[in-house]
């Protein structure tokens, strides 16, 4: 009698155990499903870069705007955390921000901050601004009423130097060519000027 009770006692205990960690098994289970799948925030920046100075000295660049493309804004926030100062300009926008980059092209120490963007299809702009104590815009000579240009044209920096390739195109003798002018900029008292370059100086 006592063995049959003890077996009795000993079969309630296990399907009780078993019924308890089934129970756990379908809670996770269901967890599990209810658990929210991770989801990553999209980028809120059409265009994010940061340039470093020097350590501790350091611009970004940020462009935003939702709807039209070409239309919003940028900020250069700068940073200097040596001095503990920090200074931020805002601007409008009209293109779409495709390249960032800063020069000393005067040599006067304070870092100009190039902002490149599309502004048509295939037509390159640049903002600048130079920093002393404060944000100073340095307006940039445009060439769209060079003869025979229709865009593409193309920035690049050597040796620390600006430089602008222009295809120009040419119609003689009901033939047309194209032709690629390079400009080298220079900055003198807030002021660019340009001159077009021998071919291979830039090269």
């Amino acid at each position: 009698m006592f063995l049959k009770d003890f077996l009795k006692s000993v079969f309630v205990v296990a399907t009780i155990a078993v019924a308890f960690v089934a129970c756990s098994e379908n809670e996770k289970a269901a967890q599990t499903q209810l658990a929210p799948a991770e989801t990553k925030a999209p980028n809120p920046f059409p265009f994010y870069k940061s340039i470093e100075i020097k350590p501790g000295y350091y611009f970004e660049v940020v462009s935003w705007g939702k709807g039209v493309d070409s239309v919003g804004g940028f900020l250069i926030l700068m940073s200097d955390s040596a001095r503990n100062n920090y200074k931020s300009i805002s601007v409008e926008r009209n293109g779409i921000i495709t390249d960032a980059w800063n020069m000393d092209l005067d040599n006067d120490g304070n870092p100009e901050i190039y902002v490149q963007s599309l502004v048509r299809k295939n037509v390159t702009d640049v903002n600048v601004y130079e920093f002393g104590n404060d944000f100073n815009k340095i307006s940039f000579p445009g060439i769209s009423t060079m003869k025979g240009y229709q865009g593409d044209d193309k920035f690049f920096v050597k040796n620390g130097d600006l430089f602008r390739s222009v295809p120009i195109v040419q119609t003689e003798g009901g033939k047309t060519s194209t032709l690629v002018k390079t400009l080298k900029y220079r900055l003198s008292g807030n002021s660019f000027s340009s001159s077009e370059v021998k071919p291979g100086e830039a090269n």
